[in-house]
């Protein structure tokens, strides 16, 4: 099935593409090697509405669809999968509030979110509890008296712990309903006992920030429940779908920026007396390579426009995890085909082969991963 893009779709594009090649590439190694987190360019996507897109438009964003919202994550990971993701992920969350907070909750942080000028957080892994969201240990018990939620736990792979101004945490307040017993909740991150520390040996995306967040007695206003008590992991439920296909859209962008590089290599490097993409051997690589990001770029529109249409149902949901492992797993593939293209000069850092590489591989983690898929599909298969 063949998805074109619209005019205005492909305007967007453009203007990302643009952004990416002028803004972000020029600075991308520097952001790598120091693990910096890119302020100024956050501030100046804000400002081309790059910065948590799918908010609606009454509460300043941009209002894109998922389809669109992909192709702009597509084009910030080609440029920099680690700026990309800076950006990208500035408003984890939001989408929670939107569809389940109050309306102050959205009114006080939706529009500073879309305006660059707050980042939130999504903590749900816990050091013991990735895949198993439903063991997660961390605790809400109300206090009744004071009117108050107090939270206890860890929070483990936070995207934007060490910067956010807002949470969205999932805790258990109902311990003993495992999945029917958990509960989002909208916390502060000024608040007291909210202690991030910041991870910095990551492997890739150094320019994202990472942390851990130990929660100790952290009291929020009973009016901080997002949604219903006990309804946390269907409320989560409902965006899976989405999350993943915006992962996917993650790993075609890595997939396509590993691809140019080699293609640019390749038309650059003599050997032998001609430049390399004229031996057999590396042009059957490279149509190789291309022809996989094809695929998966169809793959994930796809996906994306299931989603836009029918939420999360049960085809939606398939159609998203097929995109996100397969995308994943073919950008990794590409990646480490462009190294190959490269040779040695791809195992350093002169260029940008080596991070793309790098970059690429938490595609097949985070959201879910490759194995989990794998259960999601064949459960819809069987």
């Amino acid at each position: 099935m063949s998805f074109q893009l619209s005019s205005e779709q492909e305007a967007i594009r453009d203007v990302v593409r643009e952004f990416g090649e002028n803004e972000i590439r020029p600075v991308a190694r520097e952001h790598d090697e120091q693990r910096e987190y890119p302020h100024d360019l956050v501030d100046q996507a804000a400002r081309y509405d790059l910065v948590a897109p799918t908010i609606s438009e009454e509460y300043g964003g941009a209002g894109m669809d998922l389809l669109t919202s992909a192709v702009v994550t597509e084009e910030l990971w080609r440029a920099d999968p680690g700026i990309g993701s800076a950006i990208g992920s500035r408003g984890f969350g939001t989408t929670m509030i939107q569809e389940f907070g109050d309306e102050w909750m959205k009114d006080e942080w939706l529009p500073q979110v879309a305006a660059g000028d707050a980042a939130t957080c999504s903590c749900i892994s816990e050091p013991a509890h990735g895949s198993d969201v439903a063991g997660i240990e961390t605790r809400a018990e109300l206090d009744e008296d004071a009117g108050e939620w107090v939270l206890n736990g860890d929070k483990m792979w936070i995207t934007n712990g060490t910067i956010a101004d807002v949470a969205v945490v999932m805790a258990k307040t109902s311990p003993e309903e495992r999945h029917r017993g958990i509960t989002a909740f909208l916390v502060e991150a000024d608040r007291d006992g909210f202690e991030p520390t910041k991870i910095d040996n990551k492997l890739g995306i150094r320019a994202s920030d990472l942390a851990e967040i130990r929660l100790n007695d952290v009291r929020v206003p009973e009016d901080h429940v997002i949604g219903a008590v006990d309804q946390g992991f269907y409320q989560l439920m409902a965006f899976f779908a989405g999350g993943r296909t915006s992962v996917a859209a993650q790993a075609v962008g890595a997939a396509q920026g590993a691809l140019d590089a080699a293609v640019e290599y390749a038309g650059e490097r003599e050997q032998g007396g001609q430049e390399i993409k004229e031996y057999q051997a590396i042009s059957h690589k490279v149509a190789e390579m291309a022809t996989d990001v094809e695929a998966a770029r169809s793959l994930v529109y796809r996906a994306a426009s299931v989603v836009d249409a029918d939420g999360n149902d049960q085809l939606a949901a398939k159609f998203a995890s097929m995109a996100k492992l397969f995308a994943s797993e073919r950008a990794v593939d590409v990646a480490d085909e462009g190294i190959q293209v490269h040779g040695g000069a791809g195992f350093v850092t002169d260029h940008p082969a080596e991070r793309f590489y790098r970059d690429a591989r938490i595609t097949k983690i985070y959201e879910g991963t490759s194995e989990i898929q794998k259960n999601i599909i064949s459960d819809q298969i069987f």
